[in-house]
């Protein structure tokens, strides 16, 4: 790991954020070009009873970053205080920002814990159990709130293509299909953590006989020992820690996706949704989650603002989709981009740059 953060750092340099800012804009920008029409900000609004709405929205982000920050010290035995943890998260968003959402920053989080005091082992599989808790929270979530909507306009741009067979909704098939994904993934991950980690060891060692990191397979093997007795020690978890960590997910991808629903009423007042509606966006943000997993661009700038104009238009009046758009993303995404930056340098320094005697 020590031979290979000299990459790590490069892929993480703060100057990487102009890219998805420049895209996410320039997306927003003709597309608001494109959409605008005469009178059409008119429908919005913004009242003192807005003010605690947009509040709340920010809130959520909050939510979201405390329920990630509780998390990750649970799954470490409380080992980080809350300034280190803050950090990890923080940086963690950061590399998902700037890199496409496919990738994600969960390898680079292994560095960011370990060299936060964990070892390299344990950063391992506390970075794998964070993983298989969001995606738990997904593969539960996604088909109570099916159940509960009852409804296949979820999966639908407009109530024309509701009524479509469910075969010829091709929403509905790449949802099905990235729900399938997730799925396996779970249950392959489950496996390595809870049932044989040692076949896990056995596959790090043979990703690692690939010539490009062959160097690193000592340390691999090594943290691939440490790998199995952390998971001895998931085994062995009492289910109220379990819960305990499951929990903090639930609040932190909760709050996530009740940042687009509290944004709805900030601008178009409570009126404009009922509770039916509310759990409708909310589900419509799970199917809009499996989309921008495939974006191709880093953080899904550009692709997240197009997805969100075309899939909640149901919700948003005609001309203000874009706008929107650009809210939701300058309180979910952008911020990252911006704390990132500022964080890094310092990170770096008190990790990297050896410290004068007194």
């Amino acid at each position: 790991m020590t031979d290979n953060s000299g990459k790590i750092l490069k892929s993480i340099n703060p100057s990487r954020i102009i890219l998805p800012i420049v895209i996410g804009i320039a997306v927003s920008g003709y597309m608001l070009y494109r959409e605008y029409q005469p009178g059409s900000f008119s429908s919005l609004s913004f009242t003192f009873q807005s003010v605690f709405w947009l509040f709340l929205s920010m809130l959520m982000m909050a939510i979201r970053d405390f329920g990630y920050m509780v998390r990750i010290r649970i799954l470490t035995n409380n080992k980080l205080s809350w300034r280190k943890a803050f950090n990890i998260i923080m940086l963690w968003e950061f590399t998902s920002a700037i890199t496409p959402s496919a990738i994600g920053g969960t390898s680079v989080a292994i560095f960011f814990i370990n060299k936060e005091g964990v070892s390299l082992g344990r950063s391992t599989a506390v970075v794998m159990v964070t993983s298989f808790l969001d995606e738990l929270y997904f593969i539960l979530t996604f088909p109570i709130i099916l159940l509960i909507i009852g409804r296949t306009d979820i999966f639908s741009l407009s109530p024309d293509q509701a009524a479509i067979p469910w075969y010829e909704n091709q929403f509905l098939i790449f949802a099905l299909l990235g729900y399938s994904l997730k799925f396996i993934y779970t249950m392959i991950i489950s496996y390595g953590l809870f049932v044989n980690p040692r076949g896990l060891k056995w596959v790090l060692l043979w990703v690692f006989k690939l010539p490009i990191i062959r160097k690193w397979r000592p340390q691999a093997n090594e943290s691939g020992s440490e790998l199995i007795q952390t998971s001895k020690e998931f085994r062995n978890w009492p289910f109220k820690k379990w819960l305990q960590a499951f929990g903090a997910t639930f609040f932190s991808w909760t709050a996530r996706y009740w940042i687009v629903n509290t944004l709805i009423i900030t601008f178009f007042g409570v009126t404009w949704l009922n509770w039916d509606d509310h759990l409708l966006a909310f589900g419509k943000q799970l199917v809009m989650w499996i989309m921008m997993l495939v974006s191709p661009t880093p953080g899904g700038s550009g692709f997240a603002e197009y997805v969100f104009k075309e899939f909640l238009a149901g919700f948003i009046p005609v001309g203000t989709g874009v706008a929107m758009a650009f809210i939701w993303r300058s309180i979910s995404y952008y911020p990252y981009l911006f704390i990132g930056a500022f964080l890094i340098p310092k990170w770096v320094k008190n990790n990297f740059v050896p410290r004068k005697p007194k």
